[in-house]
């Protein structure tokens, strides 16, 4: 089997803190967060805390046969779309040189949006009569038939970005689409570097989206006992410090573009990066498939390293999962702390989701996405508020602020329900 260098030479991003790649960077060169306070008169104060995008960049040169099927993409596909757009923007002449065939196109959903009744709520209201006590199914049919969206239930399908986007692009090759939780845009990525490196494709796109920000899905994560009650405000989100009480949600989308070194060199690229290994790993909880392991990704992470025949000495940073619940952001790391005493390496950590809020399966490329930047201008990242860890972790190099780093390649962790760990290192050109 063929095994071929994979690079990076495409990236785009949509979050709470930019519409595209350049201003991500600029905002968290600035430690400028996109969490907002959001009031609803029907939540609880603790859950109007979201990370919400202000707004976002379509293409230009949508077909007029595409825009009309667009009306099936809900709002957080429209975001994955428009990182997809902007990820694949330098790379227009590769593809059209590329047979379809030889595309692969990978894209994760990580979507809330359409759970819930709040489509069909207006008709609800009005065959109620707002009593909530009896229905009269006439008054509901004549209400939906004016007040609902015949469209409601298509766009809650999260393959619906996937198949728009293969036509959008034309990427023919082996392709897929995963739905789930964390860690399934790294994934995502995983399956696009592997279809070109063991030569099935030349070029592929790797999308991750989500919006974990609609009131049901709020719910359900409060009852799960992982959001933060958000004491603190917009800073309450605050990976591996001593006082973190869970995490804030998000909505965005990200992708990355890759093909295999032979082609971006013949066709002069701009070589963005070189994935240099790939990993996954499942740590089981015994009778409780919900609680975090001890050690979540330390498999994962000896195993990218093997992969990319590397050391922790050789990285700049390391990018945890940090969701900055208790369980798992101790586990996470414990598993580094084995680790760098096994290696004897100390290597700083930096939690980027307090920029954003959880975005789901974007938060997994989008992370890889702001680590090459970072990497690029010699930085490690700061740790929005953050400001102690706990005793046993009080000698990783964490911080508040931006630290100097001098090595080119950085690792990313994504971990979710399960004990599922999916690791990427990445060399920065």
């Amino acid at each position: 089997m063929s095994e071929r260098e994979v690079v990076i030479t495409g990236v785009g991003l949509t979050s709470p803190i930019g519409k595209n790649t350049g201003e991500n960077r600029d905002s968290v060169s600035a430690m400028k967060t996109g969490i907002i306070h959001d009031p609803k008169d029907d939540l609880p104060d603790y859950l109007q805390y979201i990370g919400r995008v202000p707004e976002y960049l379509l293409p230009e040169d949508i077909a007029p046969k595409q825009i009309g099927q667009m009306k099936f993409l809900n709002r957080s596909a429209m975001f994955g779309f428009c990182a997809a757009s902007e990820a694949v923007s330098h790379a227009r002449e590769i593809i059209q040189d590329t047979e379809p065939g030889r595309r692969s196109l990978y894209v994760a959903a990580g979507d809330f949006t359409k759970i819930g009744c709040n489509d069909i709520y207006p008709a609800l209201k009005d065959a109620t009569g707002n009593k909530w006590e009896t229905i009269d199914c006439e008054k509901l049919n004549a209400s939906g038939l004016n007040k609902v969206n015949p469209f409601f239930l298509l766009e809650s399908l999260n393959n619906n970005l996937f198949s728009f986007l293969s036509a959008y692009v034309e990427f023919m090759g082996p392709s897929t689409s995963l739905a789930s939780l964390s860690p399934y845009g790294g994934n995502a990525l995983e399956l696009a570097y592997r279809a070109i490196r063991q030569d099935k494709a030349d070029v592929a796109l790797a999308v991750g989206y989500g919006s974990w920000i609609n009131d049901i899905a709020l719910y359900e994560l409060e009852g799960l006992g992982i959001l933060s009650r958000c004491k603190r405000g917009s800073g309450s989100f605050r990976p591996f410090d001593v006082n973190r009480d869970g995490f804030i949600t998000g909505e965005g989308g990200a992708a990355i573009f890759l093909e295999s070194y032979e082609n971006a060199k013949q066709r002069g690229a701009n070589i963005l990066g070189r994935i240099r290994g790939v990993s996954n790993a499942i740590e089981f909880s015994p009778g409780n498939k919900f609680s975090v392991p001890e050690k979540v990704c330390k498999r994962s992470v000896l195993s990218v390293l093997e992969d990319a025949s590397a050391s922790v000495s050789d990285l700049a940073f390391i990018i945890p999962h940090g969701s900055g619940t208790q369980k798992g952001d101790r586990s996470e790391l414990n598993s580094l702390m084995d680790i760098f005493n096994e290696q004897k390496a100390d290597i700083p950590v930096c939690g980027l989701k307090p920029y954003t809020g959880h975005m789901g399966a974007a938060s997994d490329i989008a992370e890889i996405i702001t680590g090459m930047h970072a990497v690029r201008e010699k930085t490690v990242p700061a740790t929005l508020n953050f400001h102690a860890a706990e005793k046993r972790f009080s000698e990783l190099k964490i911080s508040a602020s931006p630290q100097p780093c001098e090595k080119d390649q950085f690792l990313s962790v994504s971990y979710g329900v399960g004990g599922q760990s999916s690791t990427v290192i990445i060399e920065v050109c």
